[in-house]
């Protein structure tokens, strides 16, 4: 009987060690996630901050609520982070650039130009999709989704944190357990 108990004391502090190492693992996850969280979050910020875009103040010509229903909410402020940046690139530079040339993208747009170098009219359309369009994707591609790593980064601090506090709960059961034999 002594023997199944130093058998098994042997095996209790292996399960220790292992979930302390678990515990360490985890804090070291979540303190990286976090540190990945505020480094995306506070970039986007102050790289969208830095651009002063604002949306149209409520009421005025460029911003009818009839037309613009889903931003009225973001109404004056200042575009600054991931969910501002995809509103603003869809809701408002989108709408726009589908009225520059009846709905073509810049590439028929383009197509179109190139097939017709002399009209004007084309090549203004295309330059005005161009620079609409690589807005909306610096916006969509270095502001939201930028962002959405970082709120994804949040997630995992918190399960990794989570799973360090549920890990340090079962060793401190284990070294009960273990005190007892």
């Amino acid at each position: 009987m002594a023997n199944k108990a130093g058998e098994r004391r042997v095996v209790d502090q292996v399960f220790i060690l292992l979930g302390g190492a678990l515990v360490v693992a985890f804090l070291g996850a979540g303190t990286l996630a976090g540190y990945g969280y505020h480094f995306a979050v506070s970039s986007v910020h102050d790289e969208l901050a830095a651009q002063k875009v604002y949306f149209p103040q409520a009421g005025s010509a460029s911003f009818s609520p009839s037309e613009f229903p889903d931003l009225q909410q973001y109404a004056g402020q200042l575009v600054d982070n991931g969910p501002k940046a995809k509103a603003y690139a869809n809701g408002f530079i989108g709408r726009h650039l589908e009225k520059v040339a009846g709905g073509k993208t810049y590439s028929e747009v383009s197509a179109l130009s190139m097939a017709d170098p002399t009209n004007q009219q084309l090549q203004q359309q295309k330059a005005t999709l161009f620079q609409g369009e690589t807005l909306r994707g610096l916006l969509l591609g270095d502001g939201y989704a930028y962002w959405t790593f970082g709120q994804i980064a949040l997630y995992a601090s918190v399960a990794s944190f989570a799973a360090a506090g549920i890990m340090t709960i079962l060793v401190v059961l284990g070294l009960y357990h273990k005190s007892k034999l």
